[in-house]
């Protein structure tokens, strides 16, 4: 994947979440566990994309 995807996917969640953040009305709570759980999939998706986690596509939820 090329790095220019990267940085626009990244820019593209980040504006999304501070969106979400900002005008949709939530309790604390549950805007940190969004935060979160949005932290830790872009995560995962990055070392996927580098190659350091392999292939997602095996996991179940």
């Amino acid at each position: 994947m090329p790095l220019i995807n990267l940085v626009i996917v990244l820019v593209v969640v980040g504006v999304v979440l501070w969106l979400i953040n900002t005008y949709i009305p939530m309790e604390a709570t549950i805007k940190k566990i969004l935060n979160v759980v949005v932290i830790i999939a872009v995560i995962l998706w990055l070392l996927s994309a580098f190659g350091v986690l392999g292939s997602l596509s095996g996991v179940r939820v």
